[in-house]
């Protein structure tokens, strides 16, 4: 081919596929990537071999008549058609012009199966063409279509002979014409046999044909649209062949017909391709929004913090804030009391952090699995079959061991060591608590002294001083518990936020980043095959 041609838009598809597929060679299983390998592997084989060459193929079913076009272009008898032999056995090459040993090689035709044609005054039309006889597509020699499904992948343009009785073989179009629809420009279908048609028999049985091509989805090249050449001729009477030598030579001077076979494979594949790469679940071809939402994240976030039980660790903080405010705060007398209290039962005083239960270790695991399946499902949505199990698969990797990752970061990072800070008016609201104590201690040795006669008698001023101290240290400890309720709460959720992001930068590293990773994989390999396709994908 030319290298004008396979140097422009047609190289940067090649190079896109063959991005593609090693990018997806361990996404994919290789059956899937078979046909891509094939199309890169054959165009680069086509590239290697000569650019002045069309190779183009005959098929046709049993008795169509496709040998004696053959016979008929090349202008002597080259293929054995008749009575005698009514199907090709092989494959048969005949090159118009010097330079094609290596294109019929890899076509596998040996070399007492080629010819040359008879030099006359029609021979340069057809320079550069290499025309292939093919055996019978419908022969019952398993061989013989062998031959045929071979070459066909191989050629770089095909002249489809088909006569009136078996133009419409369900065979031929559902096998053959159907599946390469999408090769219409490089594409000749010849009505043979015209001459056995009386009248506007052969019109109608024309048109008829071009209906049923029309239904396979070939495009017909009418009005100088690109698409399939149909013809009808009678090889054996030569009416119509000067028409199709002529099409045939301006087809072979294009130089285009192998970069058109090429293009053709390539938007096949990338169909074939179209479900792996750009086809959601639902299937539509609309915009898809790829990535896990802001949303997503958060509730992923929110579900571990649950697992790891940020809520109640923001709450026991905030009330180990408030004991130790009451402790700091309280009357000598209830704190007595609450010593007593637990002497009697013995626990520890602070925040303690006990193991939880089994079954609530259970449930935190499970929550810690459904937070996983849920990003992974989020993340998965509207992509492809296998790219969604890849991504899936990354969060389940990246979650395993993160439970015993979440417990031990709860036990680091969740739970405040040591007492909690104290504020500023702690030392006064403590001094004042004692100053009511003295007040009381004070008024209750003055009782003590007028009653053992120390001191002169006055029941007035002691009784006063102990009436203020009992009163005005519970109005302190009151005080002191209304004061402590914002910097408690403020605490608990300072503790309760550590956690909350401790166990989400957790998550984040191994699930979230994983499965983020996996997605630009597939952003990657989506946009190359964006490039295959030569168009927008949507």
């Amino acid at each position: 081919m030319t290298s004008t041609a396979y140097e422009g838009p047609l190289r940067a598809r090649l190079d896109a596929l063959r991005e593609l597929v090693g990018l997806s060679r361990t996404r994919l299983d290789s059956a899937t990537l078979a046909e891509a390998g094939r199309v890169l592997d054959e165009a680069a084989a086509r590239r290697r071999l000569s650019d002045r060459h069309t190779v183009v193929a005959i098929a046709g079913a049993t008795g169509s008549g496709k040998s004696t076009l053959f016979n008929a272009l090349a202008g002597v008898t080259i293929s054995e058609a008749g009575v005698r032999r009514p199907t090709t056995a092989a494959p048969i090459g005949c090159s118009w012009t010097d330079g094609a040993a290596a294109l019929l090689d890899r076509l596998g035709i040996p070399g007492r199966l080629r010819r040359r044609p008879l030099q006359g005054p029609d021979t340069k039309t057809l320079q550069g063409l290499v025309l292939i006889d093919l055996p019978d597509h419908d022969s019952a020699v398993a061989e013989h279509r062998e031959h045929v499904d071979r070459i066909l992948g191989l050629v770089d343009a095909v002249i489809w002979v088909v006569d009136p009785e078996k133009y419409a073989d369900a065979m031929l179009h559902e096998r053959y014409l159907r599946p390469m629809a999408g090769h219409a420009e490089v594409t000749f279908v010849v009505l043979n046999q015209v001459d056995r048609l009386p009248g506007e028999a052969a019109d109608q049985v024309l048109d008829d044909l071009r209906r049923l091509l029309d239904e396979d989805g070939i495009a017909l090249g009418e009005h100088g649209e690109p698409g399939a050449t149909v013809l009808a001729l009678s090889a054996l009477t030569g009416d119509g062949i000067g028409e199709l030598r002529e099409s045939l030579g301006q087809f072979t001077q294009e130089r285009r017909a192998a970069a058109r076979r090429i293009e053709a494979d390539l938007d096949a594949a990338a169909d074939r391709l179209w479900p792996v790469y750009a086809g959601g679940p639902s299937g539509g071809r609309g915009a898809q929004r790829i990535g896990l939402s802001e949303e997503a994240r958060d509730e992923f976030a929110d579900r571990l913090a649950d697992a790891v039980g940020a809520a109640a660790a923001g709450q026991a903080a905030e009330r180990a804030w408030r004991r130790n405010a009451g402790k700091a705060c309280g009357t000598p007398w209830l704190r007595l009391w609450r010593w007593y209290e637990a002497q009697r039962s013995p626990q520890y005083v602070g925040w303690p952090v006990p193991d939880p239960p089994a079954d609530e270790q259970a449930t935190a695991r499970q929550r810690v699995e459904h937070a996983v399946r849920t990003v992974a499902d989020e993340a998965a949505s509207g992509l492809p079959t296998p790219w969604g199990q890849a991504v899936r698969e990354a969060a389940v990797r990246g979650a395993e061991g993160l439970p015993e990752a979440l417990d031990e970061l709860t036990a680091k990072a969740g739970v405040p060591r040591g007492r909690p800070p104290r504020p500023g008016w702690w030392p006064v609201a403590v001094f004042a608590q004692a100053a009511m104590t003295m007040l009381q201690v004070l008024g209750g040795l003055w009782l003590v002294a007028q009653i053992i006669g120390v001191a002169s008698p006055n029941l007035g001023v002691p009784v006063l001083l102990m009436l203020v101290g009992i009163v005005g240290g519970p109005c302190v400890e009151w005080a002191s518990r209304m004061a402590a309720r914002g910097p408690a709460r403020r605490y608990g959720l300072d503790a309760e936020r550590r956690l909350r992001e401790a166990a989400a930068g957790c998550g984040r590293a191994r699930v979230l980043d994983p499965v983020a990773a996996e997605l630009l994989r597939y952003l990657e390999v989506r946009e190359q095959y964006v490039r295959v396709m030569g168009a927008s994908v949507g």
